[in-house]
Protein backbone atom coordinates (compact mmCIF):
# COMPACT_ATOMS: atom_id res chain seq x y z
CA UNK A 1 0.00 0.00 0.00
CA UNK A 2 2.71 2.44 0.89
CA UNK A 3 3.69 2.67 -2.68
CA UNK A 4 0.85 4.73 -3.96
CA UNK A 5 1.16 7.13 -0.74
CA UNK A 6 2.50 10.41 -1.50
CA UNK A 7 5.97 11.93 -0.19
CA UNK A 8 4.14 15.29 0.55
CA UNK A 9 0.60 14.89 1.04
CA UNK A 10 0.77 18.49 1.59
CA UNK A 11 1.70 19.56 -1.71
CA UNK A 12 -1.34 18.04 -3.07
CA UNK A 13 -4.22 20.04 -4.93
CA UNK A 14 -6.45 20.58 -1.82
CA UNK A 15 -9.19 18.58 -4.04
CA UNK A 16 -7.21 15.85 -5.07
CA UNK A 17 -6.73 15.46 -0.87
CA UNK A 18 -11.01 15.95 -0.96
CA UNK A 19 -11.01 13.01 -3.59
CA UNK A 20 -9.45 10.42 -1.76
CA UNK A 21 -10.14 11.36 1.50
CA UNK A 22 -14.06 11.19 0.40
CA UNK A 23 -13.02 7.70 -0.46
CA UNK A 24 -11.33 6.30 2.26
CA UNK A 25 -13.78 8.28 4.92
CA UNK A 26 -16.87 6.21 2.76
CA UNK A 27 -14.91 2.65 3.16
CA UNK A 28 -14.69 3.48 6.97
CA UNK A 29 -18.32 4.35 7.47
CA UNK A 30 -19.28 1.08 5.10
CA UNK A 31 -17.13 -0.91 7.29
CA UNK A 32 -18.31 0.15 10.80
CA UNK A 33 -22.24 -0.02 9.62
CA UNK A 34 -21.83 -3.63 8.76
CA UNK A 35 -19.74 -3.83 12.16
CA UNK A 36 -23.08 -2.29 13.75
CA UNK A 37 -24.82 -5.44 12.64
CA UNK A 38 -26.79 -3.54 9.82
CA UNK A 39 -27.24 -6.26 6.99
CA UNK A 40 -29.93 -4.53 4.42
CA UNK A 41 -28.55 -2.73 1.24
CA UNK A 42 -31.04 0.24 2.13
CA UNK A 43 -30.57 0.42 6.10
CA UNK A 44 -27.14 0.31 4.86
CA UNK A 45 -27.12 3.13 2.56
CA UNK A 46 -29.77 4.98 4.45
CA UNK A 47 -27.39 4.96 7.42
CA UNK A 48 -24.29 5.80 5.30
CA UNK A 49 -25.70 8.83 3.84
CA UNK A 50 -26.78 10.81 6.86
CA UNK A 51 -22.71 10.32 8.13
CA UNK A 52 -21.36 10.88 4.49
CA UNK A 53 -24.19 14.45 4.01
CA UNK A 54 -21.97 17.55 3.48
CA UNK A 55 -24.18 18.58 6.87
CA UNK A 56 -22.31 15.70 9.43
CA UNK A 57 -18.99 15.84 8.05
CA UNK A 58 -18.97 20.07 8.66
CA UNK A 59 -20.38 19.32 12.10
CA UNK A 60 -17.52 16.88 12.39
CA UNK A 61 -14.95 19.69 11.03
CA UNK A 62 -16.11 22.28 13.98
CA UNK A 63 -15.57 19.57 16.28
CA UNK A 64 -11.90 18.38 15.58
CA UNK A 65 -11.17 22.02 14.56
CA UNK A 66 -10.07 22.64 18.25
CA UNK A 67 -7.23 19.54 18.07
CA UNK A 68 -5.58 20.86 14.82
CA UNK A 69 -2.57 21.45 14.25
CA UNK A 70 -1.29 24.69 11.99
CA UNK A 71 -0.26 22.17 8.95
CA UNK A 72 -3.76 20.35 9.05
CA UNK A 73 -5.47 23.89 10.32
CA UNK A 74 -4.08 24.92 6.31
CA UNK A 75 -5.25 21.87 4.66
CA UNK A 76 -8.91 21.99 6.00
CA UNK A 77 -8.98 25.90 5.22
CA UNK A 78 -7.38 24.53 1.81
CA UNK A 79 -9.85 22.06 1.10
CA UNK A 80 -12.63 24.61 2.49
CA UNK A 81 -12.09 27.42 -0.28
CA UNK A 82 -10.99 25.15 -2.91
CA UNK A 83 -12.53 26.31 -6.48
CA UNK A 84 -14.60 24.20 -8.96
CA UNK A 85 -16.70 22.45 -6.41
CA UNK A 86 -20.57 21.39 -7.24
CA UNK A 87 -23.04 22.20 -4.13
CA UNK A 88 -25.39 19.21 -3.89
CA UNK A 89 -29.12 19.76 -3.14
CA UNK A 90 -29.89 19.69 0.43
CA UNK A 91 -26.56 21.15 1.46
CA UNK A 92 -25.66 25.01 2.49
CA UNK A 93 -22.59 26.77 0.18
CA UNK A 94 -20.94 26.79 3.74
CA UNK A 95 -21.40 23.17 5.22
CA UNK A 96 -20.33 21.64 1.62
CA UNK A 97 -17.01 23.82 1.52
CA UNK A 98 -16.76 23.22 5.00
CA UNK A 99 -17.73 19.50 4.36
CA UNK A 100 -14.94 18.95 1.68
CA UNK A 101 -12.30 20.85 3.87
CA UNK A 102 -13.00 17.65 6.04
CA UNK A 103 -12.49 15.19 3.33
CA UNK A 104 -9.09 17.10 2.52
CA UNK A 105 -8.20 16.47 5.92
CA UNK A 106 -8.93 13.10 6.22
CA UNK A 107 -6.92 12.47 2.54
CA UNK A 108 -4.32 13.92 4.18
CA UNK A 109 -3.93 12.07 7.43
CA UNK A 110 -4.81 8.87 5.26
CA UNK A 111 -1.47 9.57 2.49
CA UNK A 112 0.57 10.58 5.57
CA UNK A 113 -0.09 6.91 7.51
CA UNK A 114 -1.60 9.05 10.87
CA UNK A 115 -3.66 6.41 12.09
CA UNK A 116 -4.55 7.65 15.49
CA UNK A 117 -5.33 10.87 13.87
CA UNK A 118 -7.94 8.63 11.67
CA UNK A 119 -9.24 6.90 14.67
CA UNK A 120 -9.79 9.81 16.87
CA UNK A 121 -11.69 11.67 14.03
CA UNK A 122 -13.74 8.43 13.47
CA UNK A 123 -14.57 8.39 16.99
CA UNK A 124 -15.80 11.61 17.30
CA UNK A 125 -18.05 10.79 14.21
CA UNK A 126 -19.45 7.76 16.05
CA UNK A 127 -20.11 9.89 18.42
CA UNK A 128 -21.61 12.75 16.69
CA UNK A 129 -24.11 9.46 15.58
CA UNK A 130 -24.89 8.33 19.10
CA UNK A 131 -25.98 11.52 19.96
CA UNK A 132 -28.10 12.71 16.50
CA UNK A 133 -31.41 10.45 16.80
CA UNK A 134 -32.29 11.08 13.11
CA UNK A 135 -29.29 7.68 13.50
CA UNK A 136 -31.65 5.76 15.71
CA UNK A 137 -33.05 2.87 14.42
Amino acid sequence: MDKYLSDQPELLPALTLAYIGDGYYEMVVRNFLLGQGLRRVDDLHKNAVELVCATTQAQLAHRIQPTLNPAEETVLRRGRNAKGMHIPKGATVANYRLATGMEALVGYWYLNGDWERLDDCFKELWRIRSENEEFLQ
